[in-house]
């Protein structure tokens, strides 16, 4: 019964949060024929501390509530506007109360809203300062994915960030750490959270999977490419933390770790083995995609 209950509220307050957005610009060329799991609502909840997911099945937003207002991190795809709108409105706080718009990579399934609830909120959208490029065509200039055409509503990021930056809402602080490689600017971010409990440190991975199909010496785009995923790699190994998520749910086994409707339980979201099990993974396709240079 408390299940049932649970959806039959998600689902109103989804509706509700539909009607007041406004409506998706089709002026891009956003791929067809995307993962089912993009597009996918799921249901929102708090993950640790001030930190919540809001984001689809697998197109991982998240939500970080301050005194002075909400940072948004990432918007799935141009049409994810309507469900992070309604996931925030469930949870009980407001869209409109975002401050500043951030994002793990500069990809239409990361970015696809952003220019959306940019112009909705009055938001700032800070960035990578090497994302700020593809940002402002739409992606076309993308080295991997840009075909010179946009694939998402142009961004201009109103503050530019590099790696080590400190990102400040009330009494939060992340740290921009730059992970790139899957994108020039791709960033993971870190910050401490408390809830009555204890305080833990949280990692928001930007996870350096290869998005080329080509060896890395072929990528006249990006001749730094191996370089920057070396760099990234060993970075990522060396971070010390107590939870952490991902851009994408599947990356960190959201689905498994967290059950809809299930209690509040951050300790679910530890899992240091995991972390290591997945960056072992990337390595191994990094050696490949070097083998020949």
């Amino acid at each position: 019964m408390k299940t049932t209950k649970y959806y039959f509220t998600y689902i109103l307050f989804f509706l509700l949060a539909c009607s007041s957005l406004p409506s998706i610009s089709q002026t891009v060329q956003e791929p067809k024929d995307l993962s089912k799991d993009w597009y996918k609502p799921y249901p929102p909840f708090r993950i640790v501390g001030n930190l919540y997911y809001v984001g689809t099945y697998d197109l991982a937003c998240y939500l970080i509530v301050t005194e002075n207002g909400n940072i948004l991190i990432n918007t799935g795809l141009a049409s994810s506007a309507q469900i992070i709108s309604a996931n925030i409105k469930t949870l009980g706080f407001k869209l409109s109360d975002t401050k500043i718009l951030l994002t793990t990579q500069a990809h239409y399934d990361h970015v696809g809203a952003m220019a959306n609830i940019k112009k909705t909120t009055g938001a700032k959208m800070w960035a990578n300062e090497r994302e700020a490029k593809v940002m402002k065509d739409g992606g076309s200039s993308d080295y991997a994915l840009g075909n010179g055409v946009a694939t998402y509503v142009p961004i201009t990021p109103d503050k530019l960030l590099k790696n080590g930056d400190i990102i400040t809402l009330g009494t939060t602080k992340l740290t921009l750490l730059a992970h790139p490689g899957h994108t020039k600017g791709s960033s993971s971010y870190l910050f401490e959270t408390k809830d009555d409990k204890r305080t833990y440190k949280v990692l928001i991975a930007n996870i350096p999977t290869i998005v080329t199909g080509k060896q890395f010496a072929e990528v006249s785009g990006y001749p730094e490419i191996a370089k920057d995923y070396a760099e990234t790699l060993k970075a990522m190994k060396n971070l010390k933390f107590d939870i952490w998520v991902a851009s994408h749910a599947s990356q960190f086994n959201l689905h498994e770790k967290h059950k809809t409707g299930a209690p509040y339980n951050p300790t679910v979201f530890i899992d240091r083995k995991g972390y290591d099990e997945t960056l072992a993974e990337i390595e191994q396709e990094i050696l490949q995609k070097t083998a020949k240079q």
